[in-house]
């Protein structure tokens, strides 16, 4: 099994998308587990992270993990 850590930074991301706004939404660099690592990002999108972690269920869906590799 491959350790999701070796993937090289930015091989992910988390994304909320929007419930209600096809094409909306947010994402944020990952690993393959899905965790952020908050250190990394501005206090802009770590501001934007928590907002979009607080509104899952209201505005957003539950954060998927897409690759960011090309098919």
């Amino acid at each position: 099994m491959k350790d999701e850590r070796s993937v090289g930074s930015g091989s992910f991301r988390l994304c909320f998308r929007s419930l209600f706004d096809s094409g909306r939404g947010y994402a944020f660099p990952c690993d393959g587990s899905g965790r952020v690592d908050l250190d990394e990002l501005s206090e802009c999108a770590r501001n934007n992270y928590f907002y979009a972690r607080a509104m899952v269920g209201r505005e957003l869906a539950v954060p998927a993990v897409e690759s960011t590799e090309p098919h």
